[in-house]
């Protein structure tokens, strides 16, 4: 397939992009949009967002995209800026969100998951959101929808979601039948 060809192939593409604190409730967040029909890519490297956009435009069934960017993916989070500026301009439908919550709330979700933050290093908990909280401002001040997790619950932030992206989606009863 020639460039002509992959160019008459794509197809409108609408694409969210997850972000925000560590504990704050990305991995929430994208079970919630692939409950309601996105297709949902967890820590990509930004580097690589370029490419599954334009496979996913080459996709007939792939109309929604999400994708988690996060402070795991070390020096190539650095190029978020360039994605988030170059997708636009390509007729993508970008939107950014922006998960937080206050650091007392996740300090404690980090101590009672028992897992260290990702940018901690081997000092303090509080150390590791200070240098995340650096790292993603730029993004958090340009994000299109800005959570505050603090004080909802995960069905809270599922609910906000779903009203954010659901759009014609119907809600879907499910029912999960346990017996032992």
């Amino acid at each position: 397939m020639d460039g002509d060809d992959a160019v008459a192939t794509q197809h409108p593409l609408r694409v969210v992009l997850v972000t925000g604190m560590s504990g704050a409730g990305r991995s929430t967040a994208a079970r919630a949009l692939e409950d309601i029909g996105w297709f949902v890519i967890d820590n990509m490297p930004p580097s690589l967002v370029q490419s599954a956009i334009d496979l996913a435009r080459r996709t007939p069934d792939v109309q929604k995209v999400g994708v988690v960017l996060d402070a795991r993916g070390g020096t190539f989070f650095r190029q978020v800026a360039e994605v988030i500026e170059a997708l636009p301009q390509e007729g993508v439908d970008l939107r950014t969100v922006f998960l937080e919550a206050s650091d007392e709330a996740l300090v404690r979700r980090f101590e009672s998951s028992r897992r260290p933050h990702p940018l901690q290093h081997g000092q303090r908990i509080l150390d590791g959101l200070q240098a995340e909280r650096a790292l993603l401002g730029d993004l958090r001040a340009n994000a299109d929808l800005v959570i505050d997790t603090t004080a909802i619950n995960v069905h809270e932030l599922r609910r906000r979601i779903e009203e954010a992206f659901a759009e014609d989606h119907p809600p879907q009863l499910t029912c999960t039948v346990m017996s032992f």
